[in-house]
């Protein structure tokens, strides 16, 4: 009997183990789950990223989870046609908190050119860009003009972009023979647009008050001096184009650009078969240059400077820590630098001052950042138009000019 009871015992207690086994298990299972719950919630939360669009004029903002704007506009039900553009583009991966999207919507244009007309749909903007994307040449010294189409019935609704070639000419300046173009309807208008100044020695082969006519000729020489012409080339000028959904860093050619030609005469006076001194005299440019187009990232930090914070310390690309502040002034005579020309803006997205570029306008000191140097901030890239008192104690820190004391746009 004792035998027994002892028996009873053991499976009571083995039964009582395995429950609060089981217990356990539960208990560790459904922590696990809701980890696994909270830890796939968060993933999606942190997937999910701001769209603010602009389309043909109006503003609206999404939130996504797509990793692409294709599949965002999909998911939004935003149509976009073949001959829309988008930036950035559709296909672009998104990993940024927030982006800035752009559609230009497609229209009918018809490109006049002579006796060519060529209908398309476009998205671009400037008279450039839209011959660039028909498939026509167009040089510096060719002018345009767009208006809306005057005949509904043979262009239909839409832009009309006539073309006004510019007139060729051969010029032949001090024996050195050119092809140049021209918008000039006499030859002294001509040799006032090639910056061509006919001094008592010069000679020029028709009168100035000529009227241009396709391939003439024009020479203008000096008798009696001896004169040598070189060609020089002329690098093409640099557009930087500030793209905010690209980070600090990015940089992206997205028009190489043609380099220019100038022609330089020299007086030349030569004694005993060398020459002793030279003289410029004439400086012409017989090849507009193309600028070259690029764009720089200025996607601001995940935790940038702000009112409430008042000093901030961001650590920019190359591993340098700035201590960041921010003041609140008109910036008008500050900005007479940098060729600004007392220009400026607040930025809607956050209330930073930018300049005409969209750089932030940063205080710094001016020791170790030179006025009109570009920096990286917090709120993106900066430029460097002021210094302060501040700059003696933190001759890394920035002060940025917002707009956030006193909203008033000034």
């Amino acid at each position: 009997m004792v035998f027994g009871n002892q028996m009873m015992h053991i499976r009571r207690y083995r039964l009582l183990l395995l429950s609060i086994f089981a217990v356990v298990i539960m208990l560790i299972g459904g922590n696990l789950m809701n980890r696994t719950h909270v830890h796939a919630a968060s993933s999606k939360v942190s997937a999910n990223r701001l769209v603010t669009l602009y389309d043909r004029g109006s503003e609206r903002s999404f939130i996504t989870s797509a990793t692409t704007l294709r599949d965002a506009f999909r998911q939004a039900n935003i149509t976009i046609s073949p001959y829309d553009r988008v930036e950035p583009s559709l296909d672009e991966s998104l990993a940024a908190e927030s982006y800035q999207v752009n559609i230009y919507r497609a229209r009918p244009v018809t490109v006049i050119d002579g006796a060519t007309k060529l209908k398309i749909m476009t998205a671009y903007q400037t008279p450039k860009q839209i011959t660039k994307h028909s498939g026509i040449e167009l040089r510096n010294e060719d002018s345009t003009t767009m208006n809306l189409s005057s005949s509904l019935v043979s262009n239909g609704a839409g832009l009309e972009l006539f073309i006004d070639r510019a007139t060729t000419v051969q010029l032949k300046l001090y024996g050195k023979d050119s092809l140049v173009y021209t918008q000039a309807t006499t030859v002294k208008e001509f040799l006032k647009e090639k910056a061509i100044t006919i001094g008592e020695k010069d000679t020029v082969s028709v009168s100035q008050d000529t009227r241009i006519v396709p391939n003439m000729n024009i020479e203008v020489w000096r008798d009696g001096v001896q004169t040598i012409t070189t060609e020089e080339q002329i690098e093409p000028p640099i557009e930087t184009v500030i793209d905010v959904n690209q980070p600090l860093g990015y940089e992206m050619i997205t028009n190489q650009g043609r380099p220019g030609a100038r022609s330089i005469v020299y007086e030349v006076v030569i004694e005993n078969g060398r020459e002793v001194s030279r003289k410029e005299i004439q400086n012409v440019v017989t090849k507009q240059p193309e600028k070259r187009v690029m764009v720089i990232g200025a996607r601001t930090s995940a935790n940038p400077l702000t009112k409430s914070k008042g000093a901030h310390h961001f650590t920019d690309s190359k591993g340098v820590t700035h201590r960041e502040t921010y003041y609140d002034l008109p910036m008008s005579r500050v900005m007479q630098t940098c060729g600004a020309g007392g220009v400026y803006s607040v930025r809607a997205t956050d209330g930073a001052k930018v300049d005409k570029d969209g750089y932030v306008i940063i205080a710094a000191n001016l020791g170790n950042y030179p006025r009109c140097s570009v920096v990286e901030t917090s709120l993106g890239l900066g430029k460097v138009y002021d210094t302060g008192g501040f700059a003696v104690r933190h001759p890394h820190g920035f002060d940025l000019a917002t707009d956030w004391t006193t909203p008033d746009g000034q």
